[in-house]
């Protein structure tokens, strides 16, 4: 390792843990670890430890030129974390002037999905791409947009939340406070809930063993490799929902190639096999054949870093080209 080399932190903030990596410039994570956000009631002590423990674990060759955050509900125009439902602290917390009092260094910050989107365009499967989606299959639906080479902000800085379109009038109820929300069909969450639904409407599974707060979409995954009735339907439902979802921001965006990433994306082709087929039939004629589905090509345990780290690697580039 060359002395000095210079390298940025990336940070995913995440609602049970935050994960920080020392990353540099060919997205190389030269050293990786974690702190529990939960643990913290107070953004100041979560914030002082997260900074505390970056710098006693910095390799001393390594020099920190900025740091990049990745946020649930961040705006990247403000660089606050605003109303975010799954972190302890409330309202808009102002997470780059203070982050950057502490550290002296340049800090920027966006949703976490859309630094998702920058890692696939920096060091994923969107190198050559110029319009693709980039789409978080967790907990929830995350989502984020290039159109015409730029990550799309909107006028809000929230533009590109897929996963809170309505995709069912008076449906599901959403963490948002709305009703038939995408992410409530096409989630991890949102999975379980299928097969919940198809229990107490009568229908015979393995899944029915278990009480409610003990499934999950990994049970549903595994009930789906033996075959599983009730399994398989949830995962042709939930596919043929996302297919539908996806079939419509095509016709808007006109994206090169969508990159499913996480979560329900893992289970292979029990998920991309129909939303592909599904896919190809909802689609506008005028756009069949122009987009791909493709899985995120992100190594799923540095995801978030990398795509922190290369939102600051972007912004550093605008600001002095020393990149």
């Amino acid at each position: 390792m060359p002395l000095n080399e210079s390298v940025v932190v990336g940070i995913d903030i995440g609602g049970t843990f935050t994960k920080y990596g020392f990353v540099d410039k060919d997205g190389n994570v030269l050293n990786k670890n974690s702190i529990r956000t939960n643990e913290f009631n107070e953004f100041d002590s979560f914030i002082k430890t997260l900074y505390k423990k970056i710098q006693s674990e910095k390799p001393d060759k390594l020099e920190i030129i900025g740091y990049g955050i990745g946020a649930p509900n961040a705006n990247y125009y403000t660089g606050y974390i605003e109303e975010a439902p799954n972190l302890k602290w409330k309202g808009r917390i102002n997470i780059v002037d203070n982050f950057r009092e502490l550290c002296g260094k340049p800090v920027f910050v966006t949703n976490d999905a859309n630094a998702g989107a920058i890692g696939e365009k920096e060091f994923g499967g969107a190198k050559e791409l110029n319009n693709f989606i980039f789409i978080t299959l967790g907990t929830g639906l995350g989502s984020g947009f290039y159109c015409d080479g730029k990550l799309l902000y909107g006028n809000t800085g929230h533009a590109g939340e897929l996963g809170h379109t309505i995709i069912f009038k008076n449906g599901r109820q959403c963490n948002c406070g709305r009703k038939g929300c995408l992410e409530t069909y096409v989630s991890s969450t949102g999975i379980t809930r299928t097969v919940i639904e198809l229990i107490k409407s009568g229908k015979r599974s393995v899944l029915e063993n278990f009480n409610e707060s003990e499934l999950d979409s990994k049970k549903v995954f595994d009930a789906a490799l033996i075959n599983d009735e009730v399994a398989l339907e949830a995962f042709d439902f939930t596919a043929d929902v996302l297919a539908l979802a996806l079939a419509n921001v095509s016709a808007v965006v006109s994206p090169q190639a969508i990159f499913l990433y996480g979560g329900l994306s893992n289970a292979g082709d029990l998920i991309f096999k129909p939303v592909r087929k599904y896919f190809d039939e909802y689609l506008l004629n005028v756009f069949k054949n122009s987009v791909i589905i493709l899985p995120s090509k992100l190594p799923q345990d540095i995801a978030a870093i990398l795509g922190a780290a290369a939102l600051c690697f972007n912004e550093l580039k605008k600001l002095n080209n020393k990149i």
